[in-house]
């Protein structure tokens, strides 16, 4: 994700530092990217003078010194919130100017918690991308407890720059996309658990009725199911333990047997072996039944997220387009679907379940008896 960053911010004509401090890790990451610069030149994408001058702008250290010039870092260490904290304690005390602005990309933890390891946590903020970086239009920005108005303008100005899509959200778990989009890998192997259909069929589903360009396990699959697993369990304790985003022991196992999909060569699916079609047809109507209920739990998501002041409801359903190419914005397509109906039928699986996964956002419980949509 750093090198990914760093190749955008580069290519946009920013003059770029790219920090590990793993000469090795760092290397492999410069390879990597002039590896895509020349592939993208080779496309015609880059003329032989702008490929030079976007390697000239980007720089490579093993040094936190190297960021004492900067305006703005951006941090993207693993998910652990102490280290993260370890660094900006280090660069605030150390490197970076009063006025350099800090932030973090992580996916799930806390914006206030990382920030209060800084004595000046007014310009902390939280800049989160999506992979790949250099082609994923959205960028989620997080105002921490103590971030000031004009942290929050200069990082909306700056992605704008970058030629990206911002959505500002509120500091809790998940932020939107991560929060929002859990059901539609949870909910998935729940159905899966079940026995009512195989990881192939589920997917086949999702793609051919919901539209979905990939289905959860082969999404789940290409993320990683070690990352996905891990920000589905970080979620889910930062909420306390909801029942919502709770954990499959699937995804768990998988992990434990290092089936972590692409990256690993087996997943869900066996990627050293020729994938085949589902051996066996769904059934229209089951086919149909488990759509539904997965869509029925992302409507709740993003309605709940809206009943909580998550963000603005136009940066919900931008979030869930730019952010995770869903055919739809996630409330707009709840007023299509009929808010009572889905109220009805999360009443029909509360019923049957008696799990609080499926309660009802009270905001969709109030618009369907007033009657009303998100939007007009």
């Amino acid at each position: 994700m750093g090198s990914g960053i760093a190749l955008a911010c580069a290519q946009k004509g920013f003059t770029t530092y790219l920090y590990d401090n793993n000469e090795n890790t760092l290397q492999k990451s410069y390879t990597s990217i002039l590896s895509n610069l020349n592939k993208l030149k080779e496309k015609g994408k880059f003329s032989d003078q702008e490929h030079n001058e976007i390697v000239g702008r980007l720089h490579v250290s093993t040094s936190l010194k190297s960021f004492s010039s900067c305006t703005l870092v951006i941090e993207a260490a693993i998910e652990d919130l102490n280290i993260k904290k370890e660094i900006f304690e280090n660069l605030e005390q150390n490197i970076v100017s009063e006025d350099c602005i800090l932030a973090s990309n992580t996916s799930s933890l806390s914006i206030t918690s990382i920030a209060s390891a800084c004595k000046n946590s007014n310009r902390f903020i939280g800049i989160h991308f999506f992979n790949p970086a250099t082609l994923m239009p959205l960028v989620e920005v997080i105002p921490g407890i103590e971030t000031d108005k004009e942290t929050l303008r200069l990082a909306i100005q700056w992605i704008e720059e970058l030629g990206k899509v911002s959505v500002t959200a509120k500091d809790t778990p998940g932020f939107i996309v991560n929060r929002v989009a859990r059901p539609f890998y949870s909910e998935s192997i729940k159905i899966y658990e079940e026995g009512i259909a195989s990881f192939a069929q589920i997917d086949e589903a999702l793609k051919e009725i919901g539209k979905f360009k990939m289905g959860p396990f082969e999404l789940m699959d290409f993320i990683g199911n070690d990352i996905n697993y891990t920000v589905t369990e970080t979620v889910w304790r930062q909420f306390f333990y909801d029942p919502r985003f709770k954990p499959s022991f699937t995804q768990k196992r998988m992990v434990e047997a290092k089936r972590l999909g692409r990256k690993s060569g087996k997943g869900y699916y066996d990627y050293l072996k020729e994938q085949t079609e589902p051996t066996e047809t769904l059934s229209k109507a089951t086919a149909h039944q488990l759509v539904d209920r997965v869509l029925l739990l992302l409507f709740n998501e993003a309605a709940d997220a809206v009943f909580m002041n998550i963000a603005s409801k136009d940066d919900i359903d931008t979030a869930m387009i730019k952010g995770t190419n869903y055919p739809k914005g996630l409330l707009k397509w709840s007023d299509e679907y009929g808010i009572k109906n889905i109220v009805d039928r999360l009443d029909l699986l509360y019923d049957r379940y008696h799990d609080d996964r499926y309660r009802v956002c009270p905001l969709l419980r109030d618009m369907a008896q007033s009657q009303q949509n998100f939007f007009s």
